[in-house]
This record gives C-alpha cells, structure tokens and sequence, in this order.
C-alpha cells in the first residue's frame, strides 16, 4: 500500500489546525500505531510489529528505556544508570517505520482519536498506552519530599545521594542522637522492591564502607523494614516470607510487620503513638497509575487503573489497547487484577501487537478499513513465568514454575534471569561485570555524590574530640 503524501505530507507531528476531521483511514495510507511510553509493554510492542504494515509513532518523556528491576541497585550504588537504562532510538532504529518523540503526553482524545502532547497531536488508527505506574502515598502526598519513591533513574540517583550524604554528615557530627538519626534508614513497604533495597543499604554499611570512614563505626548503622501487612513479601507463600525475613535479620535487618505509618517528617516517622528517629526514610509502600488514564473519561480503578477487555482493549475502543501497571486486567488466579511486573507488561504488548498485525493484513486482503474490528478477539492470557526478590548476597527467594527456591540457588536464578531479559548485549556484560566485582571484593563501585550538596551537620566535632576519636 503506498503511503498518502498528501494533507500536511500526513506525518506523525500534524498542527491540530491542519488535521482533517475524519476518524476512517484514507485507503492510501498505512495505519498508523501510537504507542505512549517506552517501558517493557511500548518496547515489546513495537519489536512485535516491526514487520507489520504499519507506521509507528513511540513517545516517551524521556530518551531511554529503565529496565525497572534493578533500578534498586543504582539507588545502592551497586550500579551507574547506563548499565541498565537503553537509548529507545537505538532499541528501534532497525525498525525504519518507526518515530521515536522524546514529549510527554497530555491527554488522549477518544472521539477524534488523537493524542495531546506537547508537539502538538497526533492521529492513530490503533494506540498503545502504555505509561505505568508512579508512587502513591495514599493521600498524603506531601510525604514525597520526605520519603522519596524508587520508580525513576532520578528517584534512585536521590536516594542514593541521600544514602551516601547521611555517612558523610554523621562523620562530622559530634551530636549523639543527630548522629544516630543519620545513621537510621527506614524502608516502608515490604514488597520485592523495599526488601530488596533493606537488604542493599545493610549490606553498604556492614561490608562495603566501614574502612572508608574514620570517626563512625557504619556497621552500626540501622536499617528498619516496616510493611504493613502481617509478612514481608505478601504476593509470595508464607514459607518463602518466613524465609525473607529471617535472611534479613541476618544480615541485621529491623523487621516489623503490621506497622503503619501514620505520619512521615524530616525527623522520622510515626506509628501511631510511636515516633521513630530517622532522617533517611524511603518508600517502597505503594504504585498509582499514570495520571494519563484521567485523560480518558472512564471509569478508574481504586488505583486508578484503566479496566480493560479479556483482550487488554478499552471498553467501546477496540483501536485502544491499555497495558501494563495502567491496566486492570482481571484474571481468576489475581483477586486484584494480573500483577504490575515486567512479564506482564512484556507478554501484553506483544498480545497487543500481535492483534494489530493480525486485523491490519486482514483489512488489507478484504479491502476493509482499519476503522472496522472483528467482534471477538483471542482474550490475553498471562503465563507467569516466576516471582523472586533478593535479599543480599546468596540470600534470595523465588518460585519458578511451581517450584520454590531459597538460598544461593534462588540467589543464582535471581541473577540469571534479571541479566537475560536485560535489553541489551552491552548491559549484559556490564552488569555482570560489576556484580562479579562486587562479589569478589564487596566493592560498590558507584558511590558518587552528586549536585554538590550542603552538609547539614547539628554540631560538627571539635578538633579535641576529633583527637580522642582517632586514639
């Protein structure tokens, strides 16, 4: 099908006073495919139509795609974010009929099938929305510049600058509970994601870092999980739990289940009637999706997820696919919907790309529009492929087709699997580079501060207490 070159040349990027007010696709043109957000579901998606007869249009905000499940070890500073972020340009420049926009979206108008952004609009005769999940404080979002999240390289860079400020500013402190405060790091939420990253900042200060200072004894430091709920990793059996939090004790970890958290401040956290000290407080306790979904005007989940058709389409839109954390796909095995991990994103988009591929040649040999779906399509059909979480070195939980792993196995198959779906050849060896240094020498090699930073010491130490520390 040759493409039509005539109103605006019919490019991906046409002024909304430019665009034709029709919804049908001109029988010249190949349908195009809007895909918003370049994660695991919009990456997918497109290598899956990469020999479809369509024109692909990816916007992202920013340039790269995050492989999410070791953004915690940059927030360890275990590793820097190239070694696990991936340009999109250069993950789809062998796909010649793909665009690549580096804007952020604003809104999805329905009715005209176009998407705002901030190049204007674009049409589509199929969109992928794709934009996943962000933090949720559960209404006190006033918390967010206290407790940061871990869902962006930006959050893991701050985490980490706040991680390593807090050694430095407790080797001049000379005040003894502001120094103890320093030394306090507070995880809230005990998933995958806060056990991981417990487990990560106890290791900094018991292995990595106690011969780099001079006037603290880091391995002192306290490093305190709470999570709400009656266990630590809820979404997995309660004797890989029991097991999580037992390795976590080990390795000095503070666990406490059942503990919720009813105010968070500069100076530490509150439960209920206690208060604890800390002024390093990270959470891990909650995603909300993309705001993006508001743009819609359809009914939205408690987490404010999209509820899609067994085929992941929106109701009423079948040209619309919504994937990922933004979808509530419901699914017997998941009370809650199919959960907001990698695989699912990865086997939706490829679901989805394989539904647009398969009705656009349909269209194409019936002479059909791209505007005209089929009445049933195959319903998307999730196959959890395994669930796991490190908790340090040769500590970790996982099960595996069925099968339940703890120890240096599970450690093992941890580290496989996350280098295997890692998106690049150049990652791959860098990452496991890295880890085997670590390994060999408990070396964290990417522990820089950076944005220069202003000390916040209450009462810096004396030179004759400096004196009396050193003998």
């Amino acid at each position: 099908m040759a493409r039509d070159t005539s109103t605006a040349r019919d490019n991906e990027l046409t002024p909304a006073h430019a665009r034709p007010a029709a919804l049908t696709v001109p029988a010249r043109r190949r349908p195009r495919v809007v895909i918003i957000g370049g994660g695991f579901a919009g990456i997918a998606a497109a290598k899956e139509l990469r020999k479809s007869p369509v024109d692909i249009a990816v916007f992202d905000r920013n340039n790269y795609h995050l492989f999410q499940p070791l953004l915690y070890q940059v927030a360890a500073a275990v590793l820097s974010p190239a070694e696990i972020a991936e340009p999109i340009r250069k993950i789809l420049r062998r796909l010649p009929h793909c665009r690549v926009y580096l804007n952020r979206v604003h809104a999805v108008d329905l009715a005209r099938q176009c998407v705002v952004h901030e190049g204007g609009e674009t049409r589509y005769d199929y969109l992928i929305l794709a934009t996943g999940a962000g933090h949720s404080y559960f209404g006190n979002d006033h918390w967010a510049g206290v407790a940061p999240g871990l869902k962006t390289i930006d959050d893991a860079l701050e985490i980490r600058r706040r991680v390593l400020l807090a050694f430095e500013e407790a080797e001049q402190e000379a005040d003894e509970a502001a120094r103890r405060a320093k030394l306090t790091f507070v995880v809230v939420g005990g998933g995958p994601t806060g056990v991981e990253l417990a487990g990560a900042l106890k290791e900094i200060a018991a292995r990595t870092i106690p011969h780099d200072f001079r006037n603290i004894d880091t391995t002192t430091a306290r490093v305190i999980l709470l999570e709400g709920s009656p266990r630590v990793l809820p979404g997995m059996s309660a004797s890989l739990s029991d097991r999580a939090r037992r390795d976590l004790e080990r390795l000095g970890v503070e666990v406490r289940t059942g503990a919720m958290v009813t105010d968070v401040s500069p100076g530490g956290v509150r439960l209920g009637a206690e208060f604890v000290p800390a002024e390093n407080v990270l959470w891990a306790a909650g995603v909300a999706a993309s705001p993006l979904a508001r743009s819609l005007g359809v009914p939205l989940d408690p987490r404010g997820r999209v509820p899609v058709l067994p085929d992941l389409s929106l109701p009423g839109h079948p040209e619309v696919f919504v994937l990922g954390d933004l979808a509530r796909a419901d699914d017997s095995r998941y009370p809650d919907g199919l959960p907001g991990v990698a695989q699912v994103a990865l086997q939706g988009g490829r679901h989805a790309a394989k539904l647009i591929d398969a009705e656009v040649r349909g269209f194409a040999r019936a002479g059909a529009r791209a505007g005209d779906h089929p009445a049933a399509r195959p319903a998307f059909r999730y196959r959890d492929r395994g669930t796991m979480a490190t908790i340090g070195r040769n500590r970790a939980v996982a099960v595996i087709g069925g099968r339940e792993f703890a120890g240096p196995v599970a450690w093992l198959l941890w580290g496989l699997v996350h280098i295997m779906f890692l998106i690049s050849f150049r990652a791959k060896v860098a990452v496991m580079w890295n880890w085997l240094w670590n390994f060999c020498c408990y070396n964290k090699g990417a522990r820089l501060i950076t944005g220069s930073p202003p000390l916040k010491v209450r009462r810096a130490l004396r030179e004759e207490e400096l004196a009396g520390l050193r003998r």
